[in-house]
């Protein structure tokens, strides 16, 4: 009979090896278990869900609503993958400007200042102006970058995209998807019974939902299809009824915006349900025509009442944006004078800002404010345009004159006091309709007012014009609120200031985006040969009538412009 022979008792550097491998190999399964008995790290359901499926899948998207702390999620396991997998190199990439940095300089500062194990595994932070990294002891390294042509060169075995919505699919195809051009090659590869543990390199993409017109819808599609066939991915969709769920959202809160005047339901869909939205099928204004159209990065701010009576007496002008020359100024102004009502529209008085801009026989078109005022008294909406008038230092007014529209204009014909400002503002008149004329109050009424009578023709001509403007991006909206909100961080330490004044700060950029959803959301039909504009349901139209009765004028102050021009040029004919 043979003896077996006993198996020599391991050394305490071999048990302790041996520990290692195992425990490792378990938390490279669970890294939610690693958040928590490791870092410390206490983790609701959808969190551990989440970091498991990014360790497990190779291409994982995660469609995320408000409040749900997608920059601490991406932290977490930016800094599990460091610890876990040595040497790793892993890229964090945004469609803002310093999304990336932060989640460095605060999201992973704060797990090493809450964490002694984690301040143990890092060797170096550097976060200046140039460069944010984190380098680990086992030589690991977490890197911000900018997503543009200065990331080039850049290698990764972890890409992580925030907001990747704000990206065109040119970046991330031709630079930040080339950084996965190399592997993680760890030493146990080297013997070739473990070559089947190839890594793959994993590509992980975070954002709300945004426009289907945009590239990432086909991709949260192809992500989809690609997980339902049993492939290597992963897709998550979760909405703000799991924020409310964990206490990280107030349920009062989102049922207050749900109820605000100017409540936005595209943007509501996007940033709330995590729903992609599209134009009406039957929508006369094409999202990608306004989208292309988003590109001024600098609104006017018109000043409150207390700034302008502490600069009532000084020669300093409160504008924060000079006239230039051969400029036009112009207000557009739809009226409303019933307060809303929810079950059928939210009807307001909108007032829009508008640049013209010479350029050769054309005016270039910038909408640089939008405001809207509800339910108040004709009186009122007549000084509010004053002020604004004055503030914007502007030569002309676009109005509806007819239905409520008479009643404004009945007080801006008149001499107005401004109670709050202490300031007594002229008489305005027409400049185009004699009618309107003989209701001026005063004889030395100045002509500001392009009366616009609404009838199927006229009303054929705004849509029609607006329209063509779009097209032929002759008008210019402000860029979208998150990407301002970006700029406003790093120019004007927006992170600083109050609530309220944040608030003031990024309005004009979420009006621009309110306009955008209600444009895509209107319908026409052909009436009579004329095009006619209607709403759908609670939507409304009052941004809509605003920007296109600005729009018509400045097409008509345009046709001056060639007018002017066509003289010039047979003045100098003539002189030669």
């Amino acid at each position: 009979m043979a003896i077996k022979k006993s198996k020599k008792p391991q050394t305490n550097h071999a048990k302790t090896r041996q520990g290692f491998k195992k425990w490792t190999a378990f938390y490279r399964s669970n890294p939610h278990r690693f958040a928590n008995d490791y870092l410390g790290v206490k983790l609701f359901l959808y969190q551990k869900l989440l970091l498991w499926a990014m360790n497990k899948y190779a291409f994982f998207m995660y469609i995320a609503a408000r409040g749900q702390g997608k920059s601490y999620i991406i932290a977490i396991y930016c800094v599990i993958r460091a610890i876990l997998y040595p040497s790793s190199n892993i890229v964090l990439a945004s469609g803002t400007k310093g999304q990336a940095r932060l989640i460095i300089t605060e999201k992973i500062f704060a797990l090493k200042n809450n964490s002694k194990n984690v301040e143990r595994e890092i060797k170096e932070f550097k976060t200046s102006a140039n460069e944010c990294y984190v380098v680990f002891w086992n030589g690991s390294k977490i890197t911000a970058v900018t997503s543009g042509d200065s990331a080039r060169g850049y290698r990764a075995n972890i890409l992580i995209v925030d907001e990747f919505r704000l990206i065109t699919k040119e970046t991330i195809d031709q630079i930040l998807r080339p950084f996965l051009n190399v592997q993680r090659i760890p030493p146990y590869l080297s013997n070739p019974k473990y070559q089947h543990l190839q890594e793959e390199n994993k590509e992980i993409y975070i954002s709300s939902a945004w426009y289907k017109n945009h590239w990432i819808w086909d991709s949260f599609k192809s992500y989809l299809n690609g997980m339902m066939a049993g492939k290597d991915y992963f897709v998550a969709v979760l909405p703000w009824q799991l924020s409310v769920y964990h206490n990280l959202l107030s349920r009062k809160r989102v049922e207050q915006q749900r109820t605000e005047e100017d409540f936005d339901q595209m943007s509501w869909d996007m940033e709330y349900e995590a729903l992609f939205v599209g134009e009406n099928e039957n929508a006369y204004y094409k999202l990608d025509d306004i989208q292309k159209c988003r590109t001024l990065p600098k609104p006017f701010y018109p000043p409150t009442d207390l700034e302008f009576i502490e600069n009532k007496d000084k020669r300093k002008k409160l504008s924060n944006m000079p006239k230039q020359a051969g400029e036009i100024r112009l207000i557009g102004m739809d009226v409303a004078l019933m307060g809303s009502n929810k079950a059928v529209k939210n009807d307001t008085t909108q007032f829009t800002l508008m640049r013209l801009l010479p350029q050769g026989e054309e005016y270039r078109r910038d909408v640089v404010y939008m405001e809207k005022m509800e339910g108040v008294h004709s009186e009122t909406q007549a000084i509010r345009m004053k002020q604004l008038y004055y503030d914007f230092e502007g030569d002309y007014v676009a109005m509806d004159t007819n239905g409520n529209g008479m009643s404004v204009f009945d007080n801006l014909v008149r001499i107005l006091y401004d109670r709050d400002r202490d300031v007594e503002y002229p008489a305005w008149t027409v400049v185009n309709d004699e009618a309107m004329d003989d209701r001026k109050m005063d004889k030395n009424a100045i002509p500001i007012i392009y009366s616009i009578k609404g009838n199927p023709e006229l009303n054929h001509k705004v849509a029609v014009g607006l329209r063509s403007a779009f097209e032929k991006k002759k008008i210019r909206l402000l860029i979208n609120d998150i990407e301002a909100k970006e700029d406003l961080i790093e120019r004007k330490s927006f992170l600083k200031k109050t609530t309220e004044e944040q608030v003031y700060l990024l309005k004009p950029f979420a009006q621009a985006t309110a306009l955008t959803n209600e444009l895509v959301n209107l319908v026409y039909r052909v009436s009579s040969g004329y095009i006619k504009i209607e709403e759908v349901g609670t939507t409304t139209k009052d941004r809509y009538s605003s920007v296109g009765y600005a729009n018509y004028v400045a097409t008509l102050l345009e046709q001056d412009l060639i007018k002017a021009s066509n003289n010039d040029d047979i003045l100098k004919y003539v002189l030669f």
